[in-house]
């Protein structure tokens, strides 16, 4: 008989459900890779104080109590002392609701109430300790929280319902949330709120307000796991990249593609990374990456680069792009129309009733054949109807072009898109597509499709792609061809002098299209 299998204890935290896809716990063991990015001599600095601003089941404070155990135990042999010290002075925690306040006490204090009998601290005189959920409001401004940005119609809500208003966002003055500096703060977010249009890419990021209310305390380290989507787009987060590759006080950098080596049974579109801010760093970050296919690199280097306004995060992607900009040629993007291209949203099918908008099932008189989808999600087929021209009010000089429907949503492990649609003139679309170029005639559009099915295309396209939808910025690192001809592979790999190496990458990578 195996006694070490019998005697097997395991965490209770790495067993945990998640709350949502938005709200994730996290296992301990990713939590110790975090804080093995700390300097080691925290651990026996009795004065160093941490915060954990998102608080769902207290394992970040809890490890870290473990490791200050062990690292004050010379300074304060007493068990007690030590654990009083620790517990009442150097550990913080900011629930994100009552639920998670008490789990969150019941693994630091071992104890759901801080002051209660079988607490491991004797010091607290309240039930909450350091541990706090306070119930915020959100502050409503033109239907919107000033704050997060949640949506009034959705969040406004009574006290029997959760408002996710966190309190560590809700407020202009963190700092006097505990009155105190902190040396560290570490974490992980809440990823989202729905927006009152969807779930997914429709939701409104929250993470990285998180992030930035963390900087303004200004504390010698900030440390959080989050999605990666942030490094390539990702709704209302342009500005939020932005001052993230202009940081130079970010030291490490673990990204991973696959969400799953972070938190198991979890899909998260354009994976998951953790990071280490340093407030006393200035250079360049070690970056560590791997990707979907198991490749692991480590590089130092700069976030921001020429290249691309967004983070190159497989470095074996970094030639290939270097060679697809050298000729300075015009951007593919250009010819992509924004979101939406003649007004007509996705619900279009799905929701007639929202559309005052006459539907015939033939061609006639000024009439127009409109692509869309219908049913719903997972079963959603293409369809089309003819609407009366007079209906389209954007993009109208689109309506008689020769142009390319291209469908906005695949899965972000795909390198194949869904079929590419030939926008013929008098065809438009709704909202599921992006509507690609204005071609002077039925040869041109041809001969772009050729180039949009080609694996160089599709590479770059892969490589700046972090979420299900695409968008027109998607696009901004492919270089634009001459249209009056065909492209292939091996065209544009002599064109732009790709080597062996890099070939074998892409077509490694790339399925085939037919």
């Amino acid at each position: 008989m195996n006694t070490l299998t019998n005697n097997y204890n395991p965490d209770v935290l790495s067993c945990l459900a998640n709350l949502s896809n938005d709200e994730v716990f996290t296992p301990p063991a990713i939590v110790n890779k975090m804080l093995d990015m700390l300097p080691a001599e925290l651990w026996s600095n009795k004065e160093a104080k941490f915060l954990d601003p998102v608080s769902k089941t207290g394992v970040f404070l809890r490890e870290i109590a473990k490791r200050l155990m062990a690292g004050l135990a010379e300074e304060m042999p007493d068990v007690q002392q030590r654990a009083n010290h620790i517990f009442k002075n150097q550990l913080y925690g900011i629930a994100i609701t009552e639920l998670t306040s008490m789990l969150s006490r019941r693994s630091l204090y071992c104890s759901k109430h801080a002051n209660s009998q079988y607490s491991v601290c004797t010091e607290f005189d309240n039930n909450q300790g350091n541990i706090i959920f306070n119930p915020t409001n959100h502050e409503w401004q033109s239907g919107r929280c000033r704050f997060c940005g949640a949506s009034e119609s959705v969040y406004s809500r009574g006290d029997e319902m959760e408002t996710h208003a966190y309190q560590f966002i809700h407020t202009l003055n963190p700092n006097e949330i505990f009155n105190m500096k902190f040396d560290v703060i570490i974490g992980n977010p809440p990823y989202q709120l729905s927006d009152g249009g969807g779930v997914g890419d429709s939701a409104k990021p929250l993470y990285h307000l998180f992030i930035e209310q963390a900087k303004k305390l200004l504390p010698k380290y900030v440390s959080m796991i989050v999605p990666s989507r942030w490094m390539k787009g990702g709704k209302g987060l342009d500005s939020f990249r932005e001052k993230m590759l202009l940081d130079t006080r970010i030291r490490y950098i673990q990204d991973y593609e696959d969400a799953k080596e972070c938190f198991s049974g979890l899909h998260i579109d354009g994976g998951i990374c953790y990071f280490l801010w340093d407030r006393n760093y200035n250079g360049k970050v070690e970056y560590h990456y791997k990707s979907l296919d198991g490749y692991e690199s480590i590089s130092s280097r700069y976030l921001k680069n020429t290249l691309s306004s967004t983070v190159i995060r497989d470095i074996r992607q970094l030639g290939i792009i270097e060679k697809s900009v050298k000729y300075n040629e015009t951007k593919f993007s250009t010819i992509v129309k924004a979101r939406n291209p003649f007004g007509f949203s996705a619900d279009f099918f799905n929701a007639p009733d929202n559309y005052k908008v006459n539907r015939y099932n033939d061609y006639g008189y000024n009439r127009c054949l409109i692509y869309g989808v219908k049913g719903k999600k997972g079963g959603a087929k293409r369809t089309s109807c003819y609407i009366d021209k007079i209906n389209v009010t954007i993009n109208v000089d689109l309506i008689n072009s020769y142009k390319l429907f291209f469908s906005k949503a695949y899965m972000t492990t795909s390198t194949v898109p869904p079929e590419i649609i030939k926008g013929l003139p008098n065809q438009i679309c709704t909202e599921t597509f992006l509507s690609i170029g204005q071609f002077l005639d039925e040869n041109e559009m041809q001969n772009c499709l050729a180039y949009i099915k080609t694996k160089f295309f599709r590479a770059l396209l892969f490589f700046n792609r972090h979420s299900l939808n695409i968008s027109r910025d998607s696009f901004e690192l492919i270089p634009i061809q001459d249209f009056s001809k065909p492209w292939t592979d091996e065209e544009l790999y002599a064109k732009y002098g790709l080597t062996d190496e890099e070939i074998e990458f892409i077509e490694s990578m790339i399925r085939p299209m037919e």
